[in-house]
């Protein structure tokens, strides 16, 4: 490895060892060889207090909520609640009321397509997309594109794969009723000033819907202060449990929004004559939520919260610092993919001789977990001239050995590939 004042790189603000050893995942062996996990992006590990909580609530208290008046429906039920309140905090909401719970991200921005959108957009509106999104945040809006007849307009980036913020000011016209965009780029690690486009989004008299599932693990997010009209994320990338997430909207637009869903849980009164349905947030919430999983992500967002979000994206900061000064010196024909400023702890990159594929088959056979292809984000990818690539991201577990392991692997499967 090259001398990269190893020694005097920042450190963690937390003891490292001990927090590795609260994961119990990260005690076991890949092929043979203590595994070093660079698949955050994609979902992140879980801590013993997450794990240690869903297991507790089916051992003692499993039963269904808000319809029973039994004790262990009216624990589950405070449970349940609790974490919304977690959630609420943990993004600085103004109510729990703002907060729905979802099965993901992906799931959330269906919701705000199919609810908000219909019942708001009409033929000829325009919706606003970055080049960057992942296709979670492309996808409802093309089938309303086809249903209703709106139009997606897309903003460009520029080279070092930033929003190019002339042009987004430029689209910003009365057409436009809502901008669709994410707050860091799974694909490339480019965080955009969400707060600046926002106020621009105001300012032209459109809505701004915010994909926030690569933000909430790596940084401090306040809805309020964001100005967003809706946020979205996931819990399995922030150390909480697959199957749950968060739609964040403010009070008025839920309020004046119709149902998505029917069924159970979301209704005031039923009859065959007429239906009248329950107030927020519970109108989106239809049927058996996942109750184990929401009580798993509070306890999540309270760890992380605990842990320090500042300390914890200060050291992958270092970690993203060190590992793209290694690689860019030990790697020939490596191009990296997303150079812009600020970027976040995420490494795409294309390795000349390698097909992104083969790099994670053989660098999984060294014990070194990496994701590759596309990652739900082909308009970008294609964009820039590429089909696949490989991708390391980074989390608060991670140590500077695993970056040297990592490299290393790089380096012996670019020998086995020449």
């Amino acid at each position: 490895m090259t001398e990269l004042d190893f020694e005097n790189l920042q450190q963690p603000n937390y003891d490292i060892q001990a927090l590795r050893a609260e994961f119990p995942i990260l005690q076991r062996q890949v092929h043979g060889r203590p595994l070093v996990y660079l698949d955050n992006a994609a979902t992140s590990q879980k801590p013993r207090a997450v794990i240690e909580v869903m297991d507790d609530y089916y051992r003692h208290t499993n039963a269904n909520i808000h319809r029973g008046l039994h004790c262990l429906s009216q624990e589950a039920t405070d449970a349940h609640e609790a974490a919304r309140r977690q959630l609420q905090k943990f993004i600085n909401a103004a109510s729990s009321k703002e907060i729905v719970f979802t099965r993901g991200a992906t799931e959330a921005i269906n919701l705000v397509a199919q609810s908000w959108g219909r019942a708001n957009l009409k033929a000829g509106d325009q919706v606003l997309v970055s080049m960057m999104e992942h296709h979670a945040n492309i996808v409802p809006w093309q089938q309303l594109e086809e249903q209703l007849g709106i139009e997606i307009k897309v903003i460009p980036i520029l080279d070092d794969g930033s929003l190019d913020l002339a042009v987004y000011q430029q689209l910003l016209t009365e057409r436009v009723k809502l901008v669709a965009v994410t707050q860091v780029s799974n694909a490339l690690g480019t965080v955009n000033p969400i707060a600046q486009l926002a106020r621009e989004a105001h300012d032209a008299g459109a809505l701004i819907l915010v994909d926030g599932a690569q933000a909430v693990p790596h940084q401090a997010v306040d809805v309020q202060a964001l100005d967003a009209d809706f946020y979205v994320f996931s819990g399995h990338k922030m150390y909480g449990p697959t199957g749950i997430g968060v739609l964040y909207g403010k009070e008025q637009l839920l309020e004046a929004m119709p149902p998505w869903q029917g069924g159970g849980e979301m209704i005031e009164k039923v009859s065959f004559e007429k239906t009248t349905f329950a107030g927020l947030p519970h109108k989106f919430e239809a049927g058996t939520p996942a109750i184990a999983e929401a009580i798993g992500l509070g306890v999540a967002a309270d760890w992380m919260q605990a842990l320090g979000i500042s300390h914890l994206a200060a050291w992958e900061h270092s970690l993203l610092h060190y590992a793209s000064e290694q690689m860019q010196a030990e790697l020939p024909g490596l191009r990296i993919l997303g150079q812009a400023p600020g970027k976040a702890a995420v490494i795409s990159f294309v390795l000349e001789g390698a097909h992104a594929q083969d790099l994670g088959l053989l660098t999984d056979q060294l014990g070194v977990a990496i994701r590759t292809g596309h990652h739900c984000a082909m308009p970008v990818l294609h964009h820039l001239g590429v089909d696949a690539t490989a991708r390391a991201s980074f989390a608060a577990y991670n140590t500077l050995e695993e970056v040297d392991v990592f490299v290393a692997a790089l380096k012996r499967v670019r020998e086995m590939l020449l």
